[in-house]
């Protein structure tokens, strides 16, 4: 096992409801290797994650790669406490990477087969400081350029507002813009990422519904906050937080507090985890879409793999990736072709590390350090903190 943690610079200042990614993005890069010599690639987001990786090697050193259910039981299962679907979903997709090398087929084949070559993506609207213009987004006006911005450079379709930043109703502008803007047939979502009450939630829907947004994601806290919302708004309602692990999906279910699951490998427990999913929303006629976690091409590779293989995923996915200034991967970044990425081609993820890139972002890791660890301060609010409901 080998564990390195990097940073990636952005084209501006990410601001989201519990406060600012500060320019860059960082992930912790996972290696497992195999007595043969073969290179299994995983990432984690969420801050340095070395030293809980570290804790897992003894207990998957020396085992089958392809041993994927003892696996799980011994990292996943054994013990609560170092329980962590997120350090599971990236040793998964580094097994599942060496098996395709082994075996010379790609990830898709191992899931199942690909059904389409080809996901398409939307274009994810922050509010910005320092954007590559100059200035902040201040206003609707600002966020409607630049979703036609994307629209143009990337040939999206349709886009996700990532809310909880502005008063809720600038925001919902925000949508009401681009829908004029933009015609009937441009997909539209927004995520306040469960921050706004109950109340603003039902206001804020209940203006949208004429909007026909593709979703509502998680517009207030908790299952009994999606349920509440979901009452009152008639409007498709998302998630990848109530629920995000199987032990809040019968409950969701039950509840029905939810429509579209969106899925992210890294909760959902790993491709074949979001595999069994898609199995559990086909039975009760659930939605599911694809998220994003400020991902780098290691994990969008994984993610664009698991998706081409589910019937199901015919929404746009998720992805931060068109903020990234590089990724480290060989090639440099995946591409946007007409809105959409390929499925990589290749065995295994079709992806491998770019040493010298590597080096380079491990050294600008090193000078920026881990902003999870001292929490996503607010440059331009000091003392700013998130207050959950307070909108």
């Amino acid at each position: 096992m080998k564990v390195r943690c990097i940073a990636i610079p952005t084209n501006c200042m990410l601001r989201h409801n519990t406060g600012v990614h500060p320019g860059y993005l960082l992930r912790t890069i996972l290696e497992l290797i195999t007595d043969e010599g073969i290179v299994g690639l995983g990432e984690i987001g969420g801050g340095d994650s070395r030293a809980a990786l570290i804790k897992l090697k003894p207990r998957i050193i020396g085992m089958n790669p392809f041993d994927l259910e003892t696996i799980k039981l011994k990292v996943l299962r054994s013990i609560y406490y170092l329980s962590n679907s997120r350090l599971y979903g990236a040793i998964e997709i580094a097994c599942i990477d060496i098996m395709g090398k082994a075996c010379k087929v790609p990830m898709h084949q191992l899931l199942g087969g690909k059904l389409r070559d080809s996901i398409p993506m939307i274009g994810y609207l922050f509010w910005r400081y320092d954007r590559p213009e100059g200035g902040d987004d201040k206003t609707a006006e600002d966020m409607a350029d630049f979703c036609l911005q994307l629209k143009e450079e990337l040939g999206v379709t349709a886009m996700k507002l990532k809310a909880g930043v502005m008063d809720p109703m600038e925001e919902v502008r925000v949508l009401e813009l681009c829908r004029k803007e933009q015609g009937d047939d441009f997909g539209l979502r927004i995520d306040p990422n469960g921050v706004w009450s109950v109340a603003t939630a039902v206001k804020a829907g209940i203006r949208m519904e004429e909007l026909e947004l593709q979703y509502f994601e998680d517009p207030s806290w908790g299952l009994e906050g999606m349920r509440a919302v979901k009452q009152q708004v008639r409007i498709p309602l998302a998630s990848n937080m109530y629920p995000n692990k199987f032990d809040d999906l019968g409950p969701a279910i039950h509840l029905n507090s939810i429509d579209i699951i969106l899925t992210d490998l890294h909760y959902w427990e790993g491709p074949k985890g979001v595999k069994d999913l898609t199995a559990v929303c086909r039975t009760f006629n659930l939605g599911v879409a694809m998220h994003s976690g400020a991902e780098f091409g290691i994990e969008l590779a994984a993610m664009l793999h698991t998706a081409s293989t589910i019937p199901e995923m015919n929404m746009q996915g998720d992805a931060h990736y068109h903020y990234l200034e590089d990724d480290i991967i060989q090639g440099g970044k995946l591409k946007y072709e007409n809105g959409a990425i390929k499925v990589p081609e290749g065995y295994g993820l079709g992806v491998e590390l770019d040493e010298e890139k590597m080096k380079k972002y491990e050294r600008y890791y090193e000078e920026k350090g881990d902003y999870y660890a001292r929490f996503h301060e607010d440059p331009r609010r000091p003392g700013w903190f998130p207050v959950v409901g307070g909108l």
